[in-house]
């Protein structure tokens, strides 16, 4: 951590002045004789610190803008937002280390996903067996390796393409067929599986791979200390503070403990169950029913899923941005799977740098001042030697065609150099 503090502060005495939440006008509007305080310092940059506490200073139960009888809502993506690596990856890893997937029906790999592509259930089918209870993926590399490249590579290992047909701002089947490679299990087997990850990774040194098929794969997380502290302090504020993932969402149950978030408050991706087990069809949100399998907790799902499960929008309406009384006040994330609901957000929003496109286009572009950057936490990116290509392929259509990022007028957002992110 001693870098961080070196970086965090420098930055820290840089002139950063933006709309609305600024340093100077935090230290006007605190009154720490009755707003709970960020307690946790080291690895924010800049006046980020200063600027959330001010959020929670006027937002929460002490705050000027409190609704009275109101809760004022914050909502954190998970995986590299709120720890260090992924749960889906951490669990799915876990998952083909002790031989836990079941075989599809009948043998027929598309019954698992209604994307997934004609090579890829050939080349499935032929890795693995079909006539066991769970599939041998300890010890048969070959299966485990076909199931890996899937997940992990979105193809084969062949290299032919493994899903297609998807809306790619409402879906990710790579992630979606995690959830659906849990059939056949109750969601209380499934939370035993996402512990027993969970305490691999938490025990594991940074930076520990472990072997998964005949290869290895990162075999570690972390939580935060800056992201427990700042849920903690929200909540203390009264804040209603939730966790939205493209994990499956009994994994996501399993982890969110460890930042004092219930199971009532995390949304990953659902199931649809039968008889107390999970099915291979995904719950759906808004127009989309259940079993249709196009919109998982991903992009523009993210906010049908807020704007249903928080807010209680039903139907077409659950698709749209809502008025900002519906609508959260804070969002955190770290990618272009969270842009939509990290726009929605009316006071600020949050961005773990991870040099992915969209979000750090529009998290520097700043348009109306509510967005703030911090490096990760545990091993930050250096920078982006390259800009964002923000004014030609920094966004990514449903059909899966790349064009420029636009603002709320229409007018392209510019390229972006990268200006955060660790020494």
């Amino acid at each position: 951590m001693t870098d961080i503090r070196r970086w965090a502060a420098a930055a820290a005495a840089l002139p950063l002045t933006v709309t609305g939440l600024t340093a100077a006008s935090a230290t006007a509007h605190a009154t720490p004789e009755k707003c709970p305080r960020l307690t946790v310092s080291d690895g924010w940059y800049g006046d980020n610190r200063a600027r959330l506490q001010q959020l929670i200073d006027r937002h929460g139960h002490c705050g000027e803008n409190r609704t009275s009888g109101k809760k004022p809502v914050a909502v954190f993506d998970w995986d590299n937002t709120v720890i260090k690596n992924d749960v889906g990856d951490a669990t799915m890893f876990w998952l083909l280390r002790n031989s836990r997937i079941r075989p599809p029906q009948g043998g027929d790999w598309q019954t698992t996903s209604r994307y997934l592509t004609d090579a890829a259930a050939t080349s499935l089918a032929a890795a693995c067996p079909t006539a066991v209870r769970t599939l041998p993926t300890a010890t048969d590399t070959d299966c485990a390796d076909e199931i890996l490249s899937v997940y992990g590579d979105g193809e084969t290992t062949s290299g032919d393409a493994a899903f297609t047909g998807f809306d790619h701002r409402r879906m990710e089947p790579q992630y979606a067929w995690l959830a659906q490679l849990l059939h056949g299990w109750t969601t209380r087997q499934v939370e035993s599986f996402a512990a027993a990850a969970r305490a691999e990774n938490l025990a594991a040194p940074i930076g520990a791979e472990q072997r998964v098929g005949s290869g290895t794969a990162t075999g570690w997380v972390r939580y935060y200390d800056q992201q427990r502290d700042l849920v903690r302090t929200l909540q203390k504020a009264g804040f209603d503070v939730w966790i939205t993932s493209a994990s499956p969402e009994p994994v996501v149950d399993v982890w969110a403990g460890g930042v004092g978030i219930k199971p009532s408050h995390a949304i990953g991706i659902r199931n649809v169950t039968e008889g107390g087990r999970l099915t291979g069809r995904l719950q759906g949100c808004g127009t989309v029913r259940d079993g249709d399998d196009s919109m998982i907790t991903y992009i523009d799902g993210k906010r049908c899923w807020i704007n249903q499960e928080i807010f209680g929008v039903r139907g077409a309406a659950a698709d749209q941005v809502q008025p900002a009384q519906r609508r959260q006040v804070f969002a955190a994330g770290d990618s272009d799977t969270d842009i939509s609901f990290l726009r929605d957000a009316t006071a600020l929003r949050l961005v773990l740098n991870r040099n992915k496109d969209e979000v750090m286009c529009r998290a520097y572009d700043n348009a109306d001042g509510r967005w703030i950057v911090n490096p990760m936490f545990i091993q930050p990116k250096p920078r982006k030697a390259a800009p964002y290509p923000c004014a030609t392929t920094g966004y990514t259509a449903a059909d899966g065609t790349r064009g420029p990022v636009r603002r709320a007028d229409g007018s392209v957002v510019p390229d972006q150099l990268d200006r955060v992110h660790a020494p």
